[in-house]
């Protein structure tokens, strides 16, 4: 969802970069924010109510802890799990987006109210959305922004989680996509509901002053990443408002850690 870039591939760089190849401490999380989520757009719109209605349905609604796997410069992910989490962890490697969050959490923009409203809402009102009247307050008091690498992460700690253009966006290489997606997956315990979305045919792109990586994924991709470790999953692509060079729309999985 930021520019696109021209892709980062053997061809103009003469080797496919890797996660550790990037310096994501200099991500610049408010030209992010102020590009993807200063108002809410048809798309998020529609990965919103993909989401919800699968937690909805999905979730235990009793106290779980959550996961929102390299959660940036974004809360909505985090939202779609709080009915149903005493806990909620931003789990983020970026120090940028570390100190983002936190203010975040303390004095968050009036923008996310829109993301609120379509959670909450949607085309018909979701009652266990709909029952919380102070999403931030309690989003704040629920969540802890931890600092954590995604290939760090530990199997079976988690009851729920979400995994937004993460995966596809933090390398050029394929077996790094799969490793990524595989972790979080595995992070969950046996039979936990996730969602995951990812940015479809992305080429790179550019925040602030920076470019990053990404690797070029469709449904099939998403789909042998996810079936060695998953079960019920359910693949969907989003169109996107503007259609640029860098992707060509978006993919939402949802599912359950394989038991």
């Amino acid at each position: 969802m930021a520019e696109p870039v021209a892709p980062l591939t053997l061809a103009n760089v003469g080797w496919a970069p890797s996660n550790g190849d990037f310096d994501w401490d200099e991500f610049d999380s408010d030209a992010y924010f102020d590009h993807n989520y200063g108002t809410l757009r048809h798309d998020d719109e529609t990965i919103i109510d993909i989401v919800t209605d699968f937690f909805h349905d999905a979730a235990s609604h009793r106290s779980e802890r959550a996961i929102d796997v390299g959660a940036g410069a974004n809360l909505y992910p985090a939202l779609t799990m709080l009915p149903f989490a005493a806990e909620v962890v931003l789990y983020e490697r970026a120090f940028s987006n570390r100190e983002w969050l936190t203010s975040e959490l303390k004095n968050h923009h009036d923008s996310w109210w829109q993301f609120w409203d379509r959670i909450a809402t949607g085309p018909a009102e979701r009652r266990e959305y709909a029952a919380i009247k102070s999403p931030f307050d309690l989003l704040h008091r629920r969540a802890t922004v931890v600092k954590g690498n995604i290939f760090s992460l530990r199997p079976g700690q988690f009851d729920i989680g979400t995994m937004f253009f993460v995966a596809e966006s933090i390398t050029t290489r394929n077996n790094e996509f799969e490793r990524a997606t595989q972790l979080f997956v595995n992070s969950l315990r046996p039979r936990a509901p996730f969602a995951a979305a990812f940015m479809r045919d992305s080429s790179g792109y550019r925040v602030g002053s920076r470019t990053f990586p990404a690797c070029s994924v469709d449904e099939r991709d998403v789909w042998l990443a996810l079936s060695p470790v998953a079960q019920g999953v359910k693949i969907q692509t989003v169109e996107s408002d503007d259609l640029r060079d860098g992707y060509c729309g978006m993919i939402v999985a949802t599912g359950r850690k394989r038991a």
